[in-house]
């Protein structure tokens, strides 16, 4: 079997047997890397070790190649939010999440290429242009970590640490048919993660496979000083603990994701996925949900808000591009920004500034942070019934390149099963499931209570014994 169809704690356990040697695995990387990039742009800064360093550590995924989002920190490694206004920027220190991993023997090949500050969901609005999806490269990868997803769908790595604010990891993950994981809100440190929506973000990990996910979050989960939100809790316990034995768990499927919008094809392989947990020893179940209807526009407020605030620091002064020709300090910030930032992210921008402003703060930003409040109180109760809810993560598959851009709305409309866990602060996973007609991939999203990442990865896990979806490779044009 190729190496780049292994899972990452495959070719880990072959590191560790001595059938493989670290070098010949960061070979295998650099030339699936070199064969597809071209076609499928995945990677911004594609940087992968001249040689491969000895791994010191006895963690799992010591010396498997993988590779992070272009928006994690660093230290000396171009990390530009696949924007212009940081095109030449290099963070002069290490994310935690980096930090963690390299301490634990993980080996990076370089920086993912992503929608320009995480803001879109095809990744087509990066400044390096847009990345294609490995089953048909005339498709969107999704987004906002599409370089991530595509990059581990394609084999060019075994794993990738990405940030998702409404479904930016596990959205691309199902149109790539990998796994994604988005752990409970201060799980992971942000520490190092260039911020979109403070309150929404987190980081996490795409793979092949429920155990590869649980591996890399042994690593990067617990308490960082350096960020505020993050939690103190045990880490180091979910590969161990993984079991595929689901009898007496209760998943709840809420009849709301499943109305009007919804591609029959995605219903069906996703409640298909649900009789395959039943056969695992699982209950399963309808119930309501209605407050999931309004996570779209709450989301957006929410999101767009911290966005205005947070990427007001980019404005030429101190990093970053600068724009020429500027009259006084006023015109320096107009005109960076104006010839700094793609046209989603100043849509964005105004559209936060906007509520924001006196006169629709109440109406607005109050209001929306009102029903945030509700749609967490919706999911607790749930969850004091379920211990597990399965919905889809999206409503159809993969859109052609551009269909996204030109309606902006239907762009948003698309993350209507993610933003609330990100609302909600709760743990999520995408998992493949199937494939419509077509041959694209379906992901089911299955979602657990606040700090239940492992009956999360449990419920993924156990689908995972059970099917191979996850296990197959596109055969992508070169």
């Amino acid at each position: 079997m190729s190496l780049c169809r292994l899972t990452a704690l495959e070719l880990a356990g072959k590191l560790c047997a001595g059938e493989v040697t670290q070098r010949e695995a960061v070979e295998a990387a650099s030339a699936r890397i070199a064969a597809t990039q071209g076609t499928l742009n995945t990677f911004i800064t594609p940087d992968g070790p001249a040689f491969p360093a000895a791994a010191l550590s006895a963690s799992p995924l010591a010396g498997v190649p993988m590779a992070y989002k272009d928006n994690i920190s660093t230290r000396g490694v171009k990390t530009t939010c696949a924007s212009k206004i940081l095109g030449d920027f290099q963070p002069p220190y290490d994310a935690t999440a980096v930090e963690r991993l390299s301490a634990a023997g993980a080996v990076s090949m370089g920086k993912l290429n992503m929608d320009e500050f995480a803001m879109g969901s095809t990744s087509e609005t990066s400044w390096y242009g847009s990345v294609r999806n490995p089953w048909d490269t005339g498709r969107a990868a999704g987004g906002s970590s599409g370089g991530a997803a595509a990059a581990v769908a394609a084999g060019q790595v075994w794993y990738a640490i990405a940030s998702d604010t409404g479904g930016s990891i596990r959205q691309p993950a199902a149109h790539c048919g990998v796994t994604g994981m988005k752990p409970t809100y201060g799980a992971v440190s942000r520490y190092g993660l260039i911020a979109y929506a403070s309150s929404l973000d987190q980081l996490g990990p795409i793979a092949r496979s429920a155990a590869d996910c649980a591996a890399v979050l042994d690593v990067m989960m617990g308490r960082d000083p350096r960020d505020g939100t993050s939690l103190d809790i045990p880490a180091g316990k979910l590969l161990a603990s993984l079991s595929g034995d689901l009898r007496g768990r209760r998943v709840g499927i809420p009849a709301d994701c499943f109305g009007d919008g919804l591609d029959g094809e995605v219903s069906r392989a996703v409640l298909a996925a649900a009789e395959v947990l039943k056969g695992r020893g699982a209950h399963v179940e309808t119930f309501a949900l209605p407050a999931v209807r309004y996570a779209v526009p709450a989301y957006y407020i929410i999101a767009c808000a911290e966005a205005s605030s947070n990427l007001s620091r980019f404005d030429g002064v101190k990093y970053g591009w600068r724009a020429e020709g500027y009259g006084d300090l006023n015109d320096l910030y107009c005109a960076t920004r104006t010839g700094g930032f793609g046209r989603e992210v100043k849509r964005r921008i105004l559209l936060g500034t906007f509520v924001l402003s006196a006169g629709y703060y109440d109406a607005y930003y109050k209001k929306a942070l009102q029903v945030k409040a509700v749609i967490k109180r919706a999911f607790d109760e749930a969850f004091e019934k379920y211990d597990l809810l399965l919905t889809p993560v999206t409503p159809a598959t993969a859109p052609r390149l551009g269909e996204s851009l030109s309606d902006p709305l239907k762009m948003y409309l698309g993350d209507v099963y993610t933003v609330s866990v990100n609302l909600a602060g709760l743990p999520a996973a995408s998992m493949p499931c199937g494939f419509d007609a077509q041959g694209l991939p379906i992901g089911a999203q299955l979602i657990g209570p606040a700090l239940g990442e492992q009956a999360v990865l449990d419920g993924a896990h156990a689908f995972q014994l059970d099917t191979d979806y996850h296990r197959r490779m596109p055969e992508v044009t070169l």
